[in-house]
Order: structure tokens, then sequence, then C-alpha cells
């Protein structure tokens, strides 16, 4: 059907532009399996998880946090980064443990997911993790974030989703996967 498809470029030429506290930027010279020859801008970043957190009564946890891209406090799911020697599944029920104070029961990584593919390496698997609403212990927060946690019927945050109001592309497809592969 697709004779290139998920077959990778042959990278000709790297030069490291910038590196920050979260990103990096890289400069390529790639040509492409369909043969041309290219030049792109790479953001680099670390893998992400993404966590849709379900009570056993369709409870979900919600977070809102200061997010620099919009300036602006973020509706969405927990998230974070997976730390070095981390799998997803670590480091999804370690980030809803340290950001909500649940504890994960079980985890499951439902898919994997790009983000901005055409300039960033980013992934994020998202993660379904199943919990009892009645053990929660202290949060511990990174020193630069403050997240704050609500546990919303899965419903509202359907409706929230549909209107617009949880907008990130990671909530809406944890959601949007759950609700067509898993429920």
């Amino acid at each position: 059907m697709f004779k290139t498809w998920h077959q990778p470029g042959k990278i000709l030429d790297r030069k490291n532009v910038y590196t920050g506290r979260v990103f990096a930027v890289d400069q390529l010279h790639i040509q492409t399996p369909d043969g041309l020859k290219v030049e792109r801008d790479l953001i680099k970043t670390d893998p992400t998880i993404t966590i849709l957190a379900i009570s056993s009564d369709d409870q979900v946890v919600m977070s809102s946090e200061y997010r620099a891209g919009v300036n602006g406090d973020s509706v969405s799911l927990p998230a974070g980064i997976v730390n070095p020697g981390e799998t997803s599944e670590q480091a999804a029920a370690r980030e809803l443990r340290e950001e909500t104070g649940y504890v994960a029961k079980s985890v499951t990584k439902m898919t994997r997911i790009t983000s901005s593919e055409g300039f960033m390496d980013q992934f994020a698997d998202l993660m379904l993790i199943k919990f009892d609403l009645s053990e929660r212990v202290e949060r511990h927060f990174d020193k630069d974030e403050f997240v704050n946690s609500e546990l919303v019927p899965l419903t509202q945050v359907v409706d929230w989703i549909k209107a617009g109001k949880v907008n990130t592309a990671q909530a809406v497809s944890s959601v949007g996967y759950y609700m067509m592969f898993l429920k």
C-alpha cells in the first residue's frame, strides 16, 4: 500500500544547535526513504507517559497545571517524563502517586502516540491505571511544579473533550482510545 511506510531515512549529517533543560534541537541533513535530500530541525525530547486513571465507579483523575506553551493552567490527564532506567509502566505508577497521591493497582499500556512528528521525536505512551479511591498517600511534586487534581466522572470528561475544554492531544487520544477499544 504505502511502499515506504515505517522505513527510516538516512541521516547524512547531524549538528546540535541548542541544548536546554527539557529539550535539544538538532539540525539534520537527511535522505528520505523516497530519495529526497532535505534539511530539517529536530526537537529532541525524553519519552513521556499520559495516564488515564479510572476508579471502579468510572471516576477519572484530572489535573490542572500551569503550562508555558499556553501560558496558563491546562486541565488534562496526569502525565510526566519516563526517567532513565524506568519502564513506561513504572513511570506511570510513579507520576500518579507523586502528583495525585493515588496508588496504582494495575498499569496497562494502551498505545503509543507521536506528537508533531514533522519536527519532534517525542512519543507518549498512553497508560491505563486502575486504582482504589480509598488508598491515597502524600503527594511529592518536583521543585518547579504544582498540580491540582480532582476526580471527575468519565462522562463529564468526555463532555469536556467534546466541548473543547480539555484539548490536549494526549488526553483526547487516551480517552478516545479507551472509549473505542477498551470500554
